[in-house]
């Protein structure tokens, strides 16, 4: 691979393979490493994987199973692809592993896959070189974020799948400006990311800066301006199922973006640069840095066009977190069109005088980012020297691990499903009816009612609680809103003692403490309340902090 990118050329060269067989024999070896890294990711989820379901994934496949035009906090595409994917895979995966589990995360197999040849077809074209083309694919397996979304079905997987799908097209439309059907291709892409992530709409506005800067004869074409009408398409669902919503999806991006009135942050974008510096293993951060620099100023058109795809969006969130903290995964999108480009800089320096140095630290970031990515599958590895540094349990912090191990929130969830199982059969004998689930907080509704057996409604009592709003408070009835379906039932309930229970309730069982452990080593907790004879959340209770999106 180092011996793939190490080139004698101070430049991006023209295409340098001496046969016309090598073009064709990389892209053979790149399709090969991508199917194989889709059968390993399959073997690893069909394989007594050790991961369960992501309060996302969950919370998607919650949403999967009322299909609707566009939901709470994101837009209708991740839940499409999980109903469609259960609906075509769902009772192999019960076969399987005992859940829909793999059919569920199948799509995220299926997007890095996709993500992994454009990147190959932007990579070959920008640094005129297949061989650079299998390097860049073979280098981005290697990154951990990457290899995540080869097995966790969240939004990012097939949004990044559309946003490098979308840059393809562009690229090749402007390689064959007669072939309109390059733009076409481009603009449906764009229309699904925009129903994957809002972000999504960051890419036309990329696009037209660098049309702008580039190729102004592009705006006297019907090519640009067919992607914008598709792109524009992907927003209909969205504004259509936000207009009869009280437009809650924008209050929710609204309150992401300012930080919940938290103020300026000074120091908020020194803080989003250390989280993206080790997001990206360091190495690849100060690469995708120096080829910002580097190709600010590129004659070359797909070089710019990946430029203008990168760095500006990256520098949109820079911008943002100013305001908000936001999440490490945010800036996702830029890394697309930034990995070539930080390839194709390190490429240049691997030619250079400085080329020792870069060698053993692109050697040294491989193995690092192997390895993080191995850990991250199997955490359980890993575990027993975290389990040292964290210190001993104790009653203040009785799971010490979590604080280091990030993988924990994806861990236990069965052994839960099983003691809520047991606490079901026993309340039904008891009442003579099935008690309903809740959970304190959005994350726990879908992950009870996935890994609970006969797959129960379960419910949020999170905008009771202090929580922000969610897709439960949308969905009717539920206890919150709708009190008197309710009224009279046992519940039984996943989280922190209710303040003022015994006025939801009219009688309180002793709660019950539900401990997940691997090696002896506790890694999730939770406590299961049961309440019998409900009557309701005061009113005032419902949103007392104010409305929180």
């Amino acid at each position: 691979m180092l011996a793939t990118l190490s080139r004698p050329h101070l430049s991006l060269p023209r295409l340098e393979v001496g046969s016309n067989h090598v073009p064709s024999r990389c892209g053979l070896a790149a399709t090969a490493l991508i199917l194989f890294a889709m059968l390993l990711n399959l073997a690893y989820l069909a394989c007594n994987c050790p991961l369960d379901l992501a309060p996302d994934e969950a919370h998607y496949w919650h949403w999967s199973r009322q299909l609707d035009w566009s939901y709470y906090s994101k837009g209708p595409l991740v839940a499409w692809l999980i109903r469609g994917s259960c609906e075509l895979f769902g009772p192999l995966s019960v076969s399987l592993v005992g859940t829909e589990m793999l059919a569920v995360r199948f799509p995220a197999v299926l997007s890095q896959s996709l993500l992994l040849a454009g990147l190959y077809v932007l990579a070959a074209e920008a640094m005129h070189s297949p061989r650079a083309g299998l390097a860049t694919v073979a280098i981005a397996l290697t990154l951990p974020p990457i290899s995540a979304a080869g097995v966790l079905m969240t939004i990012d997987p097939p949004f990044l799948a559309c946003w490098c799908g979308a840059l393809v097209g562009v690229m090749k439309a402007l390689k064959h400006p007669n072939r309109i059907s390059w733009w076409l291709f481009a603009g449906v892409c764009s229309a699904q990311g925009v129903l994957a992530k809002y972000p999504m709409l960051l890419f036309p506005l990329a696009l037209t800066a660098f049309l702008f800067t580039q190729r102004r004869s592009e705006f006297r074409k019907p090519g640009y301006w067919l992607f914008l009408v598709l792109t524009a398409s992907g927003g209909i669902p969205i504004l259509l199922w936000n207009a009869a919503h009280d437009w809650v999806s924008f209050r929710h991006v609204l309150g992401q973006a300012g930080g919940h009135g938290s103020g300026l942050r000074v120091f908020g974008p020194l803080a989003f640069a250390g989280g993206q510096f080790a997001l990206l293993l360091g190495f690849w951060f100060i690469a995708l840095a120096a080829a910002g620099w580097r190709f600010r100023r590129s004659s070359d058109c797909t070089v710019s066009l990946l430029w203008w795809a990168s760095v500006p969006v990256w520098g949109v969130f820079s911008i943002a977190s100013f305001f908000t903290e936001g999440q490490v995964n945010w800036p996702a999108s830029a890394y697309v069109g930034g990995l070539v480009l930080a390839i194709a800089w390190v490429r240049e320096q691997l030619a250079g005088p400085h080329r020792r140095f870069v060698n053993c630290s692109l050697g040294f970031t491989l193995l690092l980012g192997m390895g993080l990515s191995a850990l991250a599958h199997y955490p359980g590895l890993l575990t027993p020297l975290l389990a040292k540094i964290a210190g001993e349990p104790t009653e203040v912090k009785p799971l010490p691990v979590r604080k280091l191990d990030p993988t924990c929130r994806l861990r236990g969830w069965r052994t839960l499903a099983n003691a809520v199982d047991a606490q079901r059969d026993r309340v039904t004998n008891k009442t003579g009816q099935e008690p309903v689930l809740a959970g304190m907080l959005w994350t726990t509704p879908g992950e009870l009612s996935f890994y609970c057996k006969g797959n129960p409604v379960a419910y949020s009592f999170g905008l009771a609680l202090a929580d922000r709003h969610s897709q439960y408070d949308l969905w009717r009835p539920n206890p919150l809103d709708d009190a008197q379906v309710f009224h009279g039932r046992s519940f039984l309930y996943i989280g922190e003692r209710i303040p003022a229970m015994e006025t939801v309730f009219e009688t309180i069982e002793p709660p019950v403490t539900v401990v997940h452990r691997e090696n002896g080593i506790p890694i999730a907790g939770w406590t299961i309340w049961i309440g019998h004879g409900y009557r309701g959340f005061e009113r005032t209770r419902i949103g007392a902090r104010g409305p929180r999106y």
